[in-house]
């Protein structure tokens, strides 16, 4: 692939703070203490190493957890901050959407602050006036342009400047966390831009937390752990491992925990011992063991279900009586299941202990429960064969599974 191809180019881009251990207000302090070899401060290093590239035309996701330098490496990106060591390489005019505010003065009106905030990006007067009717529009503020900003709700302050943002035209459009921007009725009209944006062939890189977001407008994706690339390439694949590392994470503190409740005096000490690995396919079993105490002489069983975290629905639940156990001690439990015809979700497994007539008598609590990732890595997620409009499903090769 020749150079002229490549949108963005990062190459061993490395970056540290430095951070004070000690406050000295004392110039002769810290010329003892540098002779003395104490620096007075400590490396944070941020960005380690990162290389990839961004392809003229990519809608690019950048993904990490909190902490893990991915903000830091889109404003080196945007040329805000200057790397230790490496290069990055930006072929055509870059717009940059990072920060809520960034070049906007609360002390003038909205149609002042979009000339300025359009002459910080690079634009001339001319170019501005050229877009400046389809900004207003866009953000549907066309009563209040000659209003201060700071007469401007947030919301409305966050939609004047994603709309210049959007609207100047660059050739690379970097956003960070912008999915969120305004009411439902301007998300959807976002929803709609970006849907064009991805088909129009024009560079956007975007940085968020939301997968199915990077599911849905991605083509290619990179994933930042700890100042370092763990994942990087088909947006599914990248969208799968961010998921399965915040599900390990949370599955690891809720074992960790170890604390469980109950609703009254009849049973304790329930807890969940997942046997299988918390990320699976669509045909692996999914096992595990309840144990529990039952403090009455009474006959008990366990119900359980599988809920969807994402949209908040149930999946799969079963509340039969087949493993019904009588009277007083320690209980356990080994059940094993199987969800085939679904795929990409994340699953919390709920348990409740139950009486011979259904009554619950004891649960284990929502922040003890395990988290299982169920997805398919060989799925081709490009070929949407059927989609079920009662639902939302979408089957690919003989799978179902939601549309992002």
């Amino acid at each position: 692939m020749s150079e002229k191809e490549i949108a963005v180019k990062v190459e061993h881009v490395s970056k540290y703070f430095k951070l004070p251990t000690e406050a000295t207000q004392s110039l002769r302090t810290t010329l003892v203490n540098r002779f003395r070899g104490i620096k007075g401060y400590k490396e944070q290093h941020v960005l380690k190493d990162i290389n990839f590239e961004v392809e003229k035309g990519d809608f690019f996701g950048i993904v990490g957890r909190n902490g893990s330098g991915k903000s830091t490496l889109l404003k080196i990106i945007s040329q805000i901050y200057v790397p230790e060591k490496g290069i990055v390489t930006v072929n055509g005019k870059m717009v940059s959407f990072i920060e809520l505010g960034v070049g906007f003065n609360p002390e003038l009106t909205g149609r002042e602050n979009v000339y300025l905030n359009g002459a910080m990006l690079g634009f001339t007067t001319e170019e501005i006036d050229a877009m400046y009717d389809d900004i207003v529009e866009f953000a549907e503020l066309g009563d209040f342009m000659n209003q201060k900003l700071k007469n401007y709700s947030s919301g409305m302050q966050v939609r004047l400047a994603f709309s210049v943002a959007i609207k100047a035209e660059g050739d690379v459009l970097i956003l960070d966390e912008v999915l969120a921007v305004g009411d439902e009725a301007f998300q959807r009209k976002c929803n709609d831009y970006f849907l064009e944006r991805k088909k129009s062939g024009k560079t956007t890189i975007l940085v968020t937390h939301d997968m199915g977001a990077v599911k849905k407008y991605c083509n290619r994706a990179v994933l930042i752990e700890d100042g370092l690339v763990k994942a990087y390439g088909e947006p599914y694949d990248v969208a799968n491992q961010y998921s399965y590392d915040n599900t390990e994470q949370q599955y690891e503190e809720t074992v960790e925990e170890g604390r469980q409740l109950s609703a009254d005096e009849q049973t304790d000490n329930i807890k969940i011992k997942l046997l299988s690995a918390n990320r699976i396919t669509p045909q692996d079993k999914i096992e595990f063991e309840v144990s529990y105490d039952v403090l009455d002489d009474i006959e008990t069983y366990v119900a359980l279900s599988f809920t969807d975290i994402d949209r908040n629905i149930w999946i799969y639940n079963d509340n039969s009586m087949e493993y019904l156990t009588q009277g007083k001690g320690h209980k356990i439990v080994k059940y094993s299941c199987h969800i085939p015809n679904v795929n990409d979700l994340k699953l919390k497994l709920e348990v409740t202990v139950r009486d011979k007539e259904g009554q619950m008598i004891g649960f284990v609590g929502a922040n003890q429960s395990p988290i299982i990732l169920l997805n398919r890595d060989d799925i081709d997620y490009k070929n949407e064969s059927e989609v079920d409009s009662a639902t939302g499903l979408i089957q690919r090769n003989g799978s179902w599974s939601f549309k992002a």
